[in-house]
């Protein structure tokens, strides 16, 4: 991937994850996920009530490559939450079933009451 594709993907990433307070970053979109994995976090997140952006990666190779170099992390779902980082699928079924998950939504306010 050339240099300027990086960096617009990374420019996109940056711009839509200050302009949402969840964004989860996936294969397909929430409504019609592309992977289990995606899925998984998506049912998490409507489970626990969070509006949440879902962003296709699948809609360019440029933006699926990104959002990992990105975030350093190699594998798609990728949920941030007020700009941070959370993790892939696996990080946030083991934070949704301690109850971190809720916690750290709850203090960002970001849960309906």
């Amino acid at each position: 991937m050339t240099d300027s594709l990086e960096a617009q993907a990374h420019a996109f990433i940056a711009k839509t994850v200050a302009e949402h307070p969840v964004v989860l970053f996936m294969k397909g979109v929430p409504d019609q996920p592309g992977c289990g994995f995606s899925a998984t976090v998506v049912q998490i997140l409507d489970h626990l009530g969070v509006d949440f952006a879902g962003v296709n990666v699948l809609q360019s190779d440029a933006l699926r490559q990104g959002v990992k170099s990105y975030s350093d992390w190699p594998t798609i779902p990728q949920l941030y939450v007020k700009g941070e980082f959370v993790g892939g699928c696996d990080i946030v079924k083991e934070m949704y079933g301690s109850g971190e998950l809720k916690t750290l939504l709850d203090e960002q306010g970001l849960l309906a009451a």
